[in-house]
């Protein structure tokens, strides 16, 4: 038995095992579809993990053949269950976020008002693709051609939590590439935009309210 502690992408995939049981590129294709947006690490480690939560006797592996390909097909175990309900019963982690073009923002003072623009485009198309992957789902969902009934009502939390945020995102984008064409320079700070629009953020007022 593994003696490794399970990890985030652990339970990410015991929870789509309790679905049903997939091969590792069925795995590899519901990530895609959907957890890419929310937890992009679980792809990496995927063809691994499963073999050590076969190893931790909370799944097991069958092989297959279709023809002269082999397949291996993965099942949860009644013990991967006790531990998936258990992770459920538990505090969840803080939320992370992880974001490149947060970083060039943050030392954007360095670079060019262009370089700028080019982070914040990158926010407002990461938007744009999450919005267009999710109404896909939806779509799905609404005419009655969802993969999985059953799940539908998590399905659609999760959706709606990140579609908001995305729709957020982009008008913030909008906001930013305008305000950031104005500015002469990127290397000096203009002090009364940079108060008004933090006062209205303090107040809870919308970024565009500031300019």
């Amino acid at each position: 038995m593994s003696s490794r502690p399970l990890t985030t992408t652990s339970y990410a995939i015991l929870g789509l095992l309790a679905i049903q049981p997939w091969s590792t590129y069925e795995l590899a294709q519901l990530m895609k579809r959907s957890m890419h947006f929310f937890w992009p690490r679980a792809e990496s480690n995927l063809y691994a993990e499963p073999k050590r939560l076969v190893e931790a006797e909370l799944a097991t592996a069958e092989v297959t053949w279709n023809g002269d390909r082999k397949r291996t097909v993965y099942s949860i175990t009644l013990k991967g269950s006790e531990a998936l309900r258990h992770w459920l019963s538990e505090e969840p982690a803080p939320q992370r976020v992880e974001s490149e073009p947060a970083l060039r923002l943050l030392f954007g003072n360095v670079g060019s008002s262009a370089e700028l623009q080019a982070a914040i485009a990158r926010v407002a198309a990461d938007a744009e693709e999450l919005v267009a992957l999710f109404r896909e789902l939806a779509e799905e969902i609404t005419r009655g051609d969802a993969r999985f009934p059953h799940r539908m009502h998590v399905n659609a939390l999760v959706m709606t939590l990140f579609v908001d945020q995305a729709r957020a995102a982009s008008r913030w984008a909008e906001w930013a590439a305008r305000e950031v064409e104005a500015w002469p320079d990127t290397s000096k700070p203009d002090v009364e935009w940079t108060l008004r629009v933090l006062r209205n953020m303090l107040d809870g007022q919308p970024v565009s309210d500031a300019t």
